[in-house]
């Protein structure tokens, strides 16, 4: 029996165009008549979809990858794990010697040097009304005047960060994702392609938040199901009990499921999974 059902929004609830599908809302209204825990597990931070939380009625919100776990019947903080200033000074380093862009997320800000771009100008199309977007001329000297709290690091580019990721590895505190939004994976919602490094703290990702949340909640991996479409949702498709790509997922996702919706994020995909998967 599934009691805690783990889903991703971008790409899996929310389609490329940022809506929701009805059939996809009525799921999810379904879903919280059941005992079963409804979590988000997301690359975006708390504040900046707040209130698509409540929207949804979410049980408890994984954020930042699993930088942050939130009780979000209460609002609790229940885990938080933050970058370290030496790491974050280290990254930016490697970013400003590629002229890569660059921006952090705290709390409730993102802030970026130089300008808006790529990830950090997406957020602001769509969470400018929830979270502040500040612009900074040098990164580290804010981070040294000001200390923030940064739960997460990207780094962008439109050339291939493969040679970026594998310097930044070499620092044993951190973990990165690598992310690429070519050809069919286009960003829709700032209609340009690039690729991104999602950088954490070491051993921090969505499914090893999951079962932290788990313990938490004393529920077993076998009685995960999760949802997702991206790379960033692998580790925890791969490993719960119930694992589904969305339909139209990067492949790399595709192959790791247990299950692949018929229908897309557009079409209902996520509903399609629970109505299989939950006994509503």
């Amino acid at each position: 029996m599934i009691k805690l059902l783990a889903s991703d929004i971008d790409g899996t609830i929310i389609d490329k165009d940022n809506k929701i599908s009805p059939y996809n809302i009525e799921a999810i209204k379904k879903l919280n008549t059941t005992n079963v825990e409804f979590t988000l597990c997301t690359g975006k931070t708390y504040f900046m979809i707040k209130d698509f939380c409540k929207q949804v009625n979410a049980s408890y919100g994984i954020f930042g990858n699993g930088t942050q776990i939130i009780d979000l019947k209460t609002g609790k903080e229940i885990i938080r794990n933050s970058l370290k200033q030496y790491d974050i000074e280290t990254c930016i380093d490697i970013a400003n010697k590629n002229n890569l862009y660059v921006h952090i997320y705290t709390d409730n800000k993102i802030i970026s040097q130089g300008n808006l771009k790529y990830m950090a100008y997406r957020n602001y199309k769509l969470y400018k009304e929830n979270i502040t977007f500040s612009v900074v001329e040098d990164l580290k000297q804010y981070i040294k005047l000001n200390n923030p709290s940064i739960l997460k690091l990207i780094i962008s580019g439109k050339s291939n960060l493969n040679t970026v990721k594998q310097e930044i590895l070499l620092n044993q505190n951190l973990s990165v994702m690598q992310i690429k939004k070519y050809n069919e994976y286009k960003d829709k919602i700032i209609n340009e392609e690039y690729e991104y490094l999602d950088i954490v703290p070491k051993a921090i990702n969505k499914y090893n938040s999951l079962k932290q949340l788990c313990n938490y909640l004393n529920i077993t991996e076998n009685e995960i199901m999760a949802i997702g479409d991206n790379i960033n949702d692998i580790d925890m498709i791969e490993n719960a009990a119930i694992g589904v790509a969305i339909g139209g997922s990067y492949q790399e996702v595709l192959k790791k499921a247990s299950y692949v919706t018929k229908n897309s994020a557009k079409d209902g995909g996520f509903a399609e999974a629970v109505y299989k998967f939950i006994k509503l």
